[in-house]
């Protein structure tokens, strides 16, 4: 049967957008994903995200598939193009609604309640088509990360770990997927390629981690650059710029409010002092549609 798809991306980081409403299953399996996401023999893209009925009173629920077919918690800038995508769904830019929405004016909806493996993510489209993320609460414990770098009740911050025969210094985050950030004097001189999957696939995280590389410019604007779990290099990844400010603030190089100048582009970020949530603020654009035949 053939699906439809949309094809988006939020500062580079692109991705397959399914509209998987009829269904509480994904509509392809983590196998077809690959073949999907491959750059010569498939569409092309980081991972594949489905749009799912809601549960627990959100609006939606959204899985995703990497491009290696292993299935993450949440994805930042994915987040973003799937609220862009469900907008898009809903005003009928792109393919029909399925099944359709009852009426009551859902076309003026900017705001998203979306379950995720990392808990409920609030979206915000905003009216100059930048998307605005409530990433929630960061983790900071050993244990909810997960890592073995410190004792599980204990914050990892500027902590040692020895990865490709150097010292690195890291503090680790959780934003409902974990995150190893270490700060660099130069983030062009890092051979991501080679360090990443060393970082990715250490045994001091026991789920794989993402590894993020910060250059700051100023206290209020880093430049970043991430091997993502599950996907090695990509242009951006949002949940990667939410810990890496958190990481900024707990060793005193970044401010709360900080710009991440990542290959794709800027996000902006904020750590809330009082409630202590992350938000982000980023692009999601629409780069074609097309039919998958099975």
């Amino acid at each position: 049967m053939p699906i439809e798809f949309a094809k988006y991306q939020g500062l580079g980081n692109d991705f397959i957008l399914i509209d998987n409403r009829h269904s509480s299953e994904p509509a392809i399996t983590p196998e077809q994903a690959v073949d999907l996401c491959d750059r010569h023999f498939g569409i092309g893209a980081d991972g594949a995200i489905f749009a799912l009925p809601g549960q627990n009173g959100t609006d939606y629920t959204m899985r995703i598939f990497n491009s290696d077919g292993s299935e993450p918690e949440m994805c930042g800038n994915g987040i973003r193009c799937l609220a862009k995508f469900i907008a898009d769904l809903e005003s009928s830019e792109i393919h029909p609604p399925q099944p359709p929405q009852a009426s009551g004016g859902i076309e003026s909806k900017t705001e998203y309640r979306i379950h995720t493996g990392a808990g409920v993510i609030v979206t915000e489209l905003r009216s100059d088509g930048q998307v605005k993320v409530d990433m929630g609460v960061p983790r900071l414990l050993a244990a909810e990360i997960p890592t073995t770098l410190a004792a599980p009740d204990a914050k990892v911050i500027d902590v040692p770990i020895e990865v490709a025969d150097k010292s690195w210094s890291v503090t680790c985050v959780s934003m409902g997927n974990p995150h190893c950030i270490t700060f660099v004097e130069d983030v062009s001189a890092v051979a991501l390629e080679t360090v990443g999957p060393q970082f990715e696939n250490n045994k001091a995280f026991p789920q794989r981690t993402n590894t993020e590389f910060i250059q700051v410019v100023r206290s209020d604007y880093v430049k970043m650059r991430v091997w993502e779990r599950g996907a090695g290099v990509t242009l951006a990844c949002g949940t990667g710029a939410c810990a890496a400010v958190v990481a900024g603030v707990l060793v005193g190089k970044c401010d709360r409010a900080t710009a991440v100048e990542l290959p794709g582009g800027v996000l902006e970020i904020e750590w809330a002092e009082v409630s202590g949530r992350i938000y982000m603020t980023g692009p999601a654009q629409l780069v074609f549609t097309g039919c998958i035949s099975n």
